[in-house]
């Protein structure tokens, strides 16, 4: 009589009936025709397995529905297989972007994610956080930090498990490695991208100072400018809202001070400034030309569609969870940063004089 607790088929690999228990890594093996040893090393993504075998152990386990039991793999292996993420709970694009990335990689790395948010005052909240992942087990912990307060008080916590902080431009301590994205090198295409097309007097609506993502971007189109032996042109700082760039948009339609060209630090303030723009006659790119950051959903059909910067969120959350686990497994990973891609669209164009220069030519 057949084994009722092991699933059987015609094809000798498929399963015809369902487990009527949890399917085991044994059950696997069985099925499989290989050793425990073998499945073992393909949950593993161990190098030495042949691509037909790993092949064949894959498709057994979705075909009987096995999972791998978490809490018996770390007692086996003596670490953690699930990771902790500490956020501020921004709704920002930025921050929910990088969550949603992290929490999508861990998952398909085959990591469980325990998320905890932190609110002011980020000195006690932050410590919290980190002692209640600790506490639960987790074999490491990446806190998205957007806010020079929040990071502060992760240099200044204690943890006695792995912490990195995803946080753009930020410095590395001892018991604190950082990764992020190079935003400010971001920052200098979108800039760059203006200076090419010909202008000379281009204006940044940047974001809070408060964010380190604020400061890069700021950094970065001051750098392209200072390299370009341009002048620094107009500049203001605020929270990053539609608003903000609107009103923003209004002084400088109602002052006559309307600049060649405008590195909006977000495409949220790129999108409110537009508008600004557009109810009051002014024509983008015609009068002044345009560029974002961010490229969020919808900025190619923003009236005209946006040229921006693009973030790679699945990038920086992939090499994110390979630095984290580097440091959980104590070996050196490459924490060079991801790099973001300008994406040119209608929302800029070439300078007014340049254009003209061009048309004598002809």
């Amino acid at each position: 009589m057949a084994d009722a607790g092991v699933p059987h088929g015609t094809n000798g690999r498929g399963p015809d009936v369902a487990l009527r228990r949890k399917p085991t890594i044994n059950d696997v093996a069985k099925v499989a025709g290989v050793s425990f040893g073998t499945v073992s090393r393909v949950l593993n993504d161990a190098p030495d397995v042949s691509a037909a075998t790993r092949q064949r152990v894959l498709q057994v386990i979705q075909d009987i529905g096995y999972r791998r039991n978490r809490a018996a793999t770390a007692l086996v292996t003596s670490r953690s297989t699930s990771i902790g993420i500490v956020t501020d709970g921004s709704p920002r694009f930025g921050p929910v972007g990088t969550l949603m990335a992290l929490e999508n990689i861990a998952r398909k790395k085959g990591y469980a994610t325990t998320v905890i948010s932190a609110e002011k005052p980020y000195a006690d909240s932050v410590q919290a956080a980190l002692d209640t992942l600790d506490d639960i087990g987790v074999g490491g912990i990446i806190v998205i930090a957007p806010v020079v307060d929040m990071a502060s008080a992760v240099w200044n916590a204690t943890c006695r498990v792995p912490v990195e902080m995803i946080a753009a431009g930020a410095s590395s301590t001892p018991n604190v490695f950082t990764y992020s994205e190079n935003q400010e090198l971001g920052a200098r295409l979108a800039t760059q991208h203006l200076i090419d097309l010909g202008h000379t007097d281009i204006a940044h609506l940047a974001g809070s100072m408060d964010w380190f993502d604020g400061r890069v971007r700021k950094r970065g189109w001051e750098a392209a400018l200072r390299d370009a032996g341009l002048p620094q042109g107009f500049c203001a700082e605020g929270d990053w809202s539609p608003r903000w760039a609107y009103e923003t948009g209004l002084q400088l339609v109602q002052g006559g001070k309307i600049p060649q060209a405008i590195f909006a630090a977000s495409d949220h303030t790129a999108l409110g400034l537009i508008r600004a723009f557009t109810e009051n006659g002014v024509r983008v790119p015609e009068d002044v030309s345009v560029v974002g950051f961010d490229d969020i959903e919808g900025s190619d059909y923003f009236l005209p569609p946006l040229t921006t910067v693009r973030q790679d969120f699945t990038a920086l959350a992939l090499m994110s969870m390979e630095v984290l686990v580097g440091a959980m497994e104590g070996r050196e990973v490459d924490r060079t940063p991801t790099a973001p891609t300008l994406v040119v669209r209608n929302s800029s164009m070439r300078a007014a004089s340049t254009r003209a220069t061009s048309a004598k030519r002809r």
